[in-house]
């Protein structure tokens, strides 16, 4: 390991999910990139440092000890798998709703309705990661016991990246399912109407196999919110209508989500099949916010979670025999499909991301300079210094 800043060279093994994840990449192009590009000149870092980091900033602002070590494991693991908004970007805004009284810190979530296989939670603004960490965990004993098991958390804080939860389970033999909404917010329209409803809605699903786990996470809108806040921010548009203003015209120009009549983000499949995204966007509502009792019948402020987790087990349905069989069918299908010009292979969800993953334990992650120059203000307010890079590639 590089030498690093005195300050921060503590060391914190990563706990919790084993391994970081992925985006839901289906094919592997020829070419790099532009993402990748950037990538190649970015300084790396030590993921286990930048854990460090993080876990001492949050526990600084007074977040518990346990509840610090999950919300960095998670961040961290987010940026390990190259997500460029649910990674550690969200450090600086979760440390402002600690600040602000956003985010509560002590505690426990509260009981609503305990049945069998079946559990509700009042996630009472706690943070988000440790919330669903825990909520795993619950739901993995019962589907143990059980065969299946859903959790549902109401009233939490922002869970970050849905898919660094996933191989708790597929590790256990578990399919899991997760999806997410946030009553608190609204930015996406109905198929067919000009005001926002919904929000990004995402959903994330784990399935093990005999090789690696298919690890999907995915929004039901054509993009997430920090998606478009980040492309304002720097001044960009979408090369295509990700978004429609007040009258329902098609746009790529993000400040739209913002202005003082205010568009909003289309549902995936968008101006000509966007029925289908918000069918999707509706399953979310009905499965977290209606399911779990706290959705947008309620005046919801700030961060406010609506999060559902279920997991099948394999061997309690068909067994885990006949369940792999299917599965790895499956898989082999899929990349035996003869790829398009330009497509190398044909790809499962996941497979970019734990590539990604390995490259960062060996090489360090890769940082923008505004997240750096981010981090390191944050560290320099609490006495602490950023880390040494490993390498500048």
């Amino acid at each position: 390991m590089a030498e690093h800043s005195p300050a921060i060279s503590l060391v914190w093994v990563l706990t919790g999910v084993s391994g970081l994840l992925m985006c839901t990449v289906f094919r592997d192009r020829v070419m790099l990139s532009d993402n990748q590009k950037v990538n190649v000149m970015r300084k790396r870092y030590d993921m286990q440092v930048l854990a460090a980091l993080s876990y001492a900033l949050l526990s600084r602002a007074g977040m518990p000890d346990d509840k610090a070590r999950a919300v960095a494991d998670v961040l961290v693991r987010g940026e390990g798998f190259g997500s460029p908004t649910h990674g550690l970007a969200l450090l600086p805004a979760y440390l402002r709703e600690i600040h602000q009284g956003g985010m509560n810190l002590e505690g426990e979530p509260r009981v609503i309705q305990d049945f069998a296989a079946c559990l509700t939670w009042d996630g009472n603004k706690l943070p988000g990661p440790w919330l669903v960490q825990r909520a795993v965990s619950e739901a993995i004993a019962r589907a143990e016991r059980y065969g299946t098991a859903t959790v549902c958390v109401q009233n939490s804080h922002h869970a970050a990246c849905l898919s660094a939860y996933l191989q708790a389970a597929t590790e256990r033999g578990f399919i899991i399912f997760i999806s997410l909404t946030d009553p608190g917010h609204r930015s996406v329209a109905p198929f067919g109407g000009t005001g926002a409803v919904l929000t990004s809605n995402p959903i994330a699903l784990g399935a093990p196999t005999s090789g690696d786990p298919i690890l999907i996470d995915m929004a039901t809108s054509l993009a997430t919110n920090a998606i478009v806040a980040r492309k304002q921010a720097a001044g960009e548009h979408f090369s295509t209508p990700i978004l429609q203003d007040a009258q329902g015209q098609p746009s790529g120009d993000p400040s739209l989500l913002t202005g003082d009549t205010p568009g909003t983000i289309l549902p995936l499949g968008g101006t000509d099949a966007g029925h289908k995204g918000y069918a999707l966007g509706l399953m979310v509502e009905i499965l977290s916010g209606c399911l779990g009792g706290r959705g947008r019948g309620e005046v919801n402020e700030g961060w406010s979670a609506a999060i559902t987790i279920t997991l099948h087990s394999p061997a309690a349905m068909a067994g885990n025999d006949a369940y792999l069989k299917q599965i790895d069918a499956l898989v082999q299908a899929c990349h035996d499909s003869p790829p398009k010009p330009g497509i190398k292979r044909v790809r499962l969800p996941g497979e970019r991301g734990l590539a990604t993953l390995a490259e960062g334990q060996r090489n360090g992650v890769p940082l923008s300079e505004s997240l750096i120059e981010t981090l390191s203000q944050l560290a320099a307010e609490q006495g602490l210094s950023m880390p040494l890079p490993i390498t500048s590639r």
